[in-house]
């Protein structure tokens, strides 16, 4: 049963089990290490080995043809199609509002300063495909991307035993405009799109969640490409006053239980009653799911419910831990709302569940986790750009700053900064005193 504390009885670090430097894997990081190596070495013919070896596909070709995109279409049903089509919708619309413009400033004599917005040019996204498959996370990825004006988004998956591709995936992936799918999983997918090969671009940017071979992989290329995230177990934190219903919070806590067995799921709440109701909630709906192992495993090690001696202590919890998910389910969720600091994503009221920002509502789902939404924000258009600055001066605009730039360089000691100024004016005149 999960357990309920007492806010005075446990330390805020201890709520989330997290260590503060993310353990390293010695082995998987001798594996993920190998694979890159001989991908960058090898190419095409390594990608190939590690799909037979790892995926027990036998494959002819890497590229998903165009053909297998439309049979994967057709063989959707429709009902999942236009529900897709509608998170497509609702995502488009909220992703638009983050779009930057170009800026140029004149506004001094002989002096213009900018902006400019540059798309990255090619991006990789990586999509899982095996025991776990979620088409939501291509759209969540794959539609800011081409809303910044990624010229070229390429993805890859897992392919099954018999080579075939998840035509949920594919579907998605054709919805949100991906332009070309590999038959791809693991590390050896992050190196492919990381150093290139002969059948997969090189890409500058590699996005999408995947499980720790892929989260080690694209720590160990980043420099050479740029990643989003390294993503953790997934976490939800649950606020809730006596107006919540227990039946709710608990489905909500469940909601993120089944992901992993390292997934964790915690109530903060004011009540007494509604923690003990929580918690009795969670058991009987756990032996329901499908999932309840999984479930059973992240509630008994990372499960709990808090009682505090008020919301605004709750509130403090949770800027302290700074989740993933944030619930808040109270009387007035918009006055708590102002006091929240730390949260990837956060759902405002008893009718706002956290599955409903998964799929449908249109905020990014690909999310900080582990406390790092305290410096980091959910996936979005920004993630997806450049931004170039421009500097334009006329002579005389020149000439009003350059003993101010000489005397700046002067005082670091790197006076050929200041000479490339001077030199401009009176370099000539110094030339011939030389």
């Amino acid at each position: 049963m999960i357990r309920v504390y007492d806010l005075q009885d446990i330390r805020t670090e201890d709520i989330l089990k997290r260590d503060l430097v993310r353990p390293v894997r010695e082995d998987v990081e001798k594996i993920v290490s190998a694979i890159l190596e001989d991908v960058r070495q090898k190419g095409d013919s390594a990608l190939f080995a590690y799909c037979e070896k790892l995926d027990g596909a036998k494959l002819s070709a890497l590229e998903v043809s165009q053909a297998e995109i439309e049979a994967a279409c057709a063989s959707i049903d429709p009902a999942f199609l236009r529900t897709m089509t509608l998170a497509k919708q609702n995502i488009t619309h909220f992703h638009k509002q983050q779009i930057r413009a170009n800026f140029i400033l004149n506004d001094r004599a002989g002096v213009l300063l900018g902006q400019k917005v540059t798309p990255i040019e090619r991006v990789g996204l990586y999509a899982p495909g095996g025991t776990a498959s979620y088409p939501s996370s291509v759209l969540m990825s794959a539609i800011p991307a081409k809303l910044a004006g990624v010229e070229e988004l390429v993805m890859t998956t897992p392919p099954k035993k018999d080579g075939s591709v998840a035509p949920a995936i594919l579907a998605a992936a054709k919805l949100a405009g991906v332009d070309r799918i590999f038959k791809l999983g693991g590390a050896q997918a992050i190196a492919a799109l990381a150093y290139g090969t002969k059948s997969v671009p090189r890409v500058y940017k590699i996005v999408g969640p995947g499980n720790i071979f892929v989260a080690t992989a694209k720590r160990r290329v980043f420099g050479l490409v740029d990643i989003d995230m390294i993503a953790g177990p997934s976490e939800i934190l649950v606020i809730a006053d006596e107006t919540a219903d227990p039946v709710a919070v608990a489905g909500d806590l469940l909601s993120q239980a089944e992901h992993d067995k390292l997934a964790t799921a915690i109530l903060l709440t004011d009540s007494m009653e509604l923690a003990k109701a929580v918690s009795m909630e969670v058991e009987r709906q756990l032996a329901l799911l499908p999932r309840r192992e999984i479930c059973r495993a992240s509630i008994d090690t990372n499960g709990k419910i808090i009682v505090a001696k008020d919301i605004d202590a709750a509130i403090d919890v949770a800027n302290d831990i700074a989740p993933e998910h944030l619930e808040l389910c109270v009387r007035d969720p918009f006055a708590a709302l102002n006091k929240v600091k730390n949260a990837g994503s956060i759902f405002l009221g008893n009718n706002a569940p956290e599955a409903l920002g998964d799929y449908l509502a249109g905020p990014n789902h690909i999310l900080p986790t582990g406390g790092s939404a305290k410096y980091s924000s959910p996936l979005s258009v920004d993630d997806f750009i450049k931004k170039s600055s421009f500097v334009y001066y006329t002579k005389a605009a020149l000439a009003a700053v350059k003993d101010d730039i000489t005397r700046f360089a002067e005082k670091e000691g790197l006076q050929a900064h200041g000479k490339s100024v001077a030199l401009r004016f009176d370099g000539k005149e110094e030339e011939k005193k030389q």
